[in-house]
């Protein structure tokens, strides 16, 4: 993520003092739980959304004490049905070493392993076929700043413009860990989105919010020549909306309704 992104206002300050953002747990368990549950919701909002497509796609979370280990959601069981008893730890060498299920996606262990690698800060990374994000990802260019929304990822995201196929390989996962520098986003050409953060609360809502940032500008370009938001005040409006603070913000009134709506993700 960009370095400028982490500047907070003084409104964002305020609510920070308010809300004490992200908790912190006195111990791994506790901390390993809660990322599970955190991930849990955010596939149930994933397929709420639609972001489901077949068996694609994929989110994940670092361990908090195995750190060059991620919990990811089992090869081909729907999101809307993921409990966080569910998950499955896949190890660096993309073995599952904790968890009831067999099979992890094959992709998810080459994209996923490289980005954690690349990317100590990180702690979790969500890619889907999202049907958006897919659309606007055959352009082969970046978003632009044409709304408040998009300009969470001005200057923030990248492109990989090299599609071989079906990520199969850890070294084309490196190559898109590489696309996506320390911004908090790649698009991955002909292929679909692809989000990081430090919390799973804020990777999935760059990745909700990107998705439909894509949505508005694909129906603009169709309608006539949107207008852009001029590069100083992208900038300013990305350090507002486009934070780990914001991020993990907007994610609570998703987080709210999912939980109450569907409590046996916390199984």
């Amino acid at each position: 993520m960009n370095t400028q992104t982490q500047e907070l206002s003084k409104e964002q300050k305020a609510l920070l003092g308010k809300v004490g953002g992200p908790p912190q747990f006195e111990s791994h368990k506790e901390t390993r739980q809660y990322r599970k549950v955190q991930l849990a919701a955010a596939f149930r909002l994933f397929a709420k959304y639609g972001f489901d497509e077949g068996v694609a796609g994929h989110i994940t979370v670092r361990d908090p004490e195995k750190e060059d280990c991620f919990w990811v959601n089992p090869f081909g069981l729907h999101f809307g049905h993921i409990k966080a008893s569910d998950l499955v730890l896949v190890n660096h060498l993309g073995e599952i070493i904790e968890g009831k299920y067999p099979l992890v996606n094959r992709a998810a262990f080459a994209i996923h392993s490289k980005v954690h690698e690349a990317r100590p800060d990180v702690i979790a990374a969500a890619h889907s076929h999202s049907t958006y994000g897919r659309a606007f990802s055959t352009l082969g260019k970046k978003l632009d700043p044409i709304t408040q929304d998009a300009c969470a990822f001005y200057e923030d995201h990248g492109l990989f413009d090299d599609y071989t196929g079906v990520v199969n390989e850890v070294d084309e996962g490196a190559r898109i860990g590489e696309a996506l520098g320390n911004h908090k986003a790649v698009i991955l050409k002909n292929h679909g989105l692809l989000t990081v953060g430090r919390t799973v609360e804020e990777t999935a809502w760059w990745f909700i919010t990107m998705e439909r940032s894509c949505q508005v500008q694909l129906i603009a370009e169709a309608a006539g020549k949107p207008a852009h938001i001029s590069h100083e005040v992208a900038q300013k409006t990305r350090q507002e909306v486009g934070t780990n603070l914001a991020g993990w913000f907007q994610f609570q009134p998703l987080w709210q309704m999912i939980s109450k709506a569907q409590p046996d993700l916390f199984e």
